[in-house]
């Protein structure tokens, strides 16, 4: 029998188990001083301050099975008596293969509940520095990328800021692992593969996969043999498809017919029908949009077709604004209108969805307490960025990054509304003769 230890050896560790869910199962009996997960081996090793607090641990669990997103994970002590950085490097880095540091990544995605395309990596991995490359493929161990930055402090940098975190809230777990490659080779710039240092390269990829050597990158992301039509040409089916990989966001039916919405309990002193587009625009093509003079608190909004409405009452009810919960339902009237009182936005070049729909239903979500900033002024520097927000709340943290040389940014708010605020107030403002466009940002931290 194994000597009772300060080190504790957990096995069945899943993918869509992270650190924190191995802290809360261990952390009532004491503080935790070390913690290794050997992904390559669904196991982990946690080192307790001291004996005791192990050895309570060991107890508790005899006699009650531990569970853990409903995995059953099974605990005993270690053979180790201290995991030293030697045990956490080797023992925690098997799942490398032993790999150097590189300046390519090789990311997996655990527990991928939505579609993961380049742009959403490029979001996520750019703010650590310039990416060359990206290429997605998939294999037998899931859905995974190659990502070539600029230099190798770049890589050492999102690997260590980035392992183990989730892309969205509890779910899409980044695994990233140090390629042994050298050089990634790009054929195609399409939604599984681009390179950023080659614009020119064509998007035709005849449903093969679009990188030969990588993996098998067919399945839900694979265009079909002699798909040639262009996003922008897509009907909104087929853009709903590509965008969310042939299925919908979990509470969407996709069969709601019903355009117009009606949003109760606004505050009427500080809302207008611009906030309101800015607001509602991120779910879909806004009609037209009426407060209603009656009820100052009401007001109609007409959404381009049944599924932005439905995708903007699912993501929107509840949300905070302006101090006030909104309650977001389908109104009664098939549209709005039209009437001096009602404002026009059918051809406004503000509507998001006028272009690449397929990225903007990606980006559909609830507020967040980050946002996602672009079209800035090439110029601009950080402290600008927050200056021109930070009248809607504290901003906890900023990056300004750059992607094909365009100047964009994440803000960080301490909560939602704060957010929510500043997109509604600063989408379409004019920064320094240039129009910037804000959205709801997913990633859980910068």
């Amino acid at each position: 029998m194994t000597e009772p230890s300060k080190v504790i050896h957990i096995r069945n560790v899943g993918h869509e188990i992270s650190e924190n869910d191995l802290l809360q199962l261990v952390q009532p009996f004491g503080p935790v001083s070390k913690l290794v997960i050997l992904r390559a081996k669904n196991q982990a090793l946690i080192q307790m301050h001291d004996l005791p607090s192990a050895v309570n641990v060991l107890q508790y669990y005899t006699n009650v099975q531990p569970s853990v997103r409903g995995r059953n994970v099974y605990i005993q002590f270690s053979s180790h008596q201290e995991l030293t950085t030697a045990d956490q490097t080797s023992q925690g880095r098997k799942s490398d293969q032993d790999s150097q540091p590189n300046r390519i990544l090789l990311v997996t995605i655990h527990h991928m509940l939505y579609p993961i395309t380049v742009e959403v990596l490029h979001q996520v991995f750019s703010p650590h520095g310039f990416v060359e490359k990206i290429v997605t493929f998939q294999k037998s161990a899931g859905f995974q990328a190659l990502i070539q930055y600029q230099s190798r402090q770049s890589a050492m940098q999102a690997r260590s800021t980035l392992q183990g975190r989730n892309i969205y809230d509890g779910c899409c777990q980044l695994d990233i692992q140090f390629s042994n490659l050298n050089e990634l080779q790009v054929n195609y710039n399409n939604e599984r593969s681009r390179d950023f240092t080659n614009p020119s390269l064509p998007t035709e990829q005849r449903g093969r996969s679009s990188q030969p050597g990588y993996g098998d990158a067919g399945g839900l992301y694979a265009l079909q043999p002699g798909a040639r039509v262009a996003f922008a040409q897509m009907s909104n089916a087929a853009a709903i498809a590509a965008a969310f990989g042939g299925g919908l966001p979990p509470g969407i039916s996709g069969t709601n017919d019903r355009c117009t919405i009606l949003v109760t309990n606004l505050n009427p002193d500080k809302i207008d029908e611009d906030k309101l587009f800015n607001l509602f625009s991120i779910y879909g093509n806004i009609i037209r949009i009426k407060l209603l003079r009656n009820k100052p608190d009401h007001a109609l909004v007409q959404m381009g077709d049944g599924f932005q409405a439905e995708l903007a009452v699912h993501f929107l009810k509840g949300a905070m604004l302006f101090g006030k919960r909104m309650e977001v339902n389908f109104s009664k009237y098939p549209n709005i209108t039209p009437a001096p009182d009602t404002h026009e936005y059918a051809g406004s070049s503000l509507n998001r969805f006028n272009n690449n729909a397929v990225k903007n239903y990606r980006y559909c979500c609830v507020p967040t307490k980050m946002i996602h900033v672009s079209a800035l002024p090439q110029d601009i520097t950080e402290d600008e960025i927050v200056t021109h927000l930070e009248e809607h709340g504290p901003i906890v943290n900023s990056k300004l990054f750059e992607v094909n040389g365009k100047k964009q940014a994440l803000v960080l708010f301490e909560n939602e509304e704060q957010a929510t605020e500043a997109l509604v107030c600063k989408h379409a403002s004019t920064v320094d003769r240039s129009v910037i466009r804000i959205s709801f940002s997913q990633l859980q931290s910068i």
